[in-house]
């Protein structure tokens, strides 16, 4: 049973197939699902996890909500949105040091209102507790959603989203083989697997790796196998996970997290000069040339039906604009 959530985004988000770009790689036909229209601040992934934490806090009669990611954080940009919607205080824990300049996300956080903490090394949450029990002595009522929102109650949010795309399938009578997405913090992609079995579709999920750290001393592909058993109970979903079910896919994120390659460059490029759709650099682009890269070697069945999963993050390109003009 899933929990009940605080409305925050538009939805469904659109499908559509990517006709000139099927064009060019003519041996699959390829479709996009565009939660980079999700709305809320330029939208992204996070909406529809945020629905359930937000739904949660404001059910426990918390006034404040503390998360934690990188400056270009899109989940923390995200977060920082459903606060003001909600009315609650937002905390952000970022890493690294200030910088002069806010641009990106980070700036989006600021304007916001979110207050922001530069954490330095720790950018994945290892400060919360401290800055909690800080609020909490203000007599603060704090809300933490985990890193990337990704525990069981924010793969709720993917569990949903399949349910969406069963029914936006049925109704184009389409059978997609194959979703490549971006799996960073793992709640995305253990919300699809488990929708996939929940509502029993037959898609292969092909999540590519964007970060090789882990989350602390667990590998991504345990901490998705860790919300798989969870959800498996909770849903009653008649399968036993093992780690086959939770293995990312490796290689892309060799070059190490928002680390800007002529790869997503030149992924960033064919979608947005052939489909006119605007990819981000760390993750939707790494992802996206993971896919290409699929297609160009046929690594996966020839004339598959092939979606994916647009997480968003825009705003990040602005930070980037740098390297990604060089």
């Amino acid at each position: 049973m899933l929990s009940k959530k605080y409305s925050l985004g538009f939805f469904p988000t659109p499908l559509e197939r990517l006709d000139n770009l099927s064009k060019k790689h003519p041996d699959y036909n390829l479709f996009i699902k565009r939660d980079d229209n999700s709305g809320l601040a330029s939208g992204g992934n996070k909406v529809r996890k945020l629905q359930y934490f937000i739904y949660d806090a404001l059910e426990k009669g918390c006034d404040t909500i503390i998360t934690a990611g990188a400056q270009q954080s899109n989940h923390c940009r995200q977060t920082a949105a459903a606060c003001a919607k909600a009315g609650l205080e937002c905390h952000l824990l970022l890493g690294g040091i200030e910088p002069q300049n806010y641009n990106g996300n980070l700036l989006l956080s600021h304007l916001l209102g979110a207050k922001i903490h530069f954490t330095r090394d720790n950018r994945k949450g290892e400060d919360i507790i401290k800055l909690k029990q800080d609020l909490e002595a203000q007599k603060r009522k704090v809300y933490e959603i985990p890193y990337g929102g990704s525990n069981l109650l924010g793969a709720y949010g993917f569990v949903d989203a399949v349910k969406e795309l069963k029914k936006q399938l049925s109704e184009k009578k389409l059978k997609i083989d194959y979703i490549f997405f971006a799996s960073s913090s793992g709640g995305t992609q253990a919300g699809l697997r488990l929708g996939v079995d929940l509502f029993g579709i037959d898609i292969k999920l092909m999540p590519i790796s964007i970060d090789k750290i882990g989350l602390g001393d667990k590998t991504l592909d345990d901490a998705v196998l860790e919300i798989l058993h969870q959800g498996q109970k909770e849903l009653s979903i008649q399968k036993t996970y093992s780690i086959k079910d939770a293995t990312l896919i490796r290689g892309y994120d060799k070059p190490g997290y928002g680390v800007i390659t002529q790869n997503e460059k030149m992924a960033i490029k064919q979608l947005a000069q052939s489909e006119g759709i605007l990819l981000d650099p760390v993750y939707s682009g790494r992802a996206f040339y993971g896919m290409i890269d699929h297609l160009k070697s046929n690594k996966i069945e020839k004339n598959s039906n092939v979606l994916f999963w647009h997480t968003g993050g825009l705003p990040a390109n602005f930070y980037y604009s740098e390297e990604l003009l060089k």
